[in-house]
């Protein structure tokens, strides 16, 4: 760690690339739940379809539910 101590620019840089990566997993899990919804309408999902389908919901509510509590966390803390 002796690299990362006083130096702000690449704490900076690392969270702004978790960011980023955040915000593409999070658009890439909206991108697959509409597909298994429309697919669901469609024709009868397999298992591990329906299992992904179920965790990429439980993931977008929780993504959006820690990313409120954050938000309020530091804006009202």
């Amino acid at each position: 760690m002796i690299f990362i101590e006083g130096n702000d620019t690449l704490v900076s840089l690392l969270e702004n690339i978790f960011q980023i990566s955040a915000a593409i997993l999070i658009l890439c899990s909206f991108y697959y739940y509409r597909q298994f919804k429309k697919m669901k309408k469609e024709r009868k999902l397999t298992s591990s379809e329906l299992s992904i389908y179920i965790v990429t919901q439980i993931a977008i509510y929780l993504c959006a539910g820690s990313f409120l509590l954050l938000f309020l966390d530091r804006n009202f803390g």
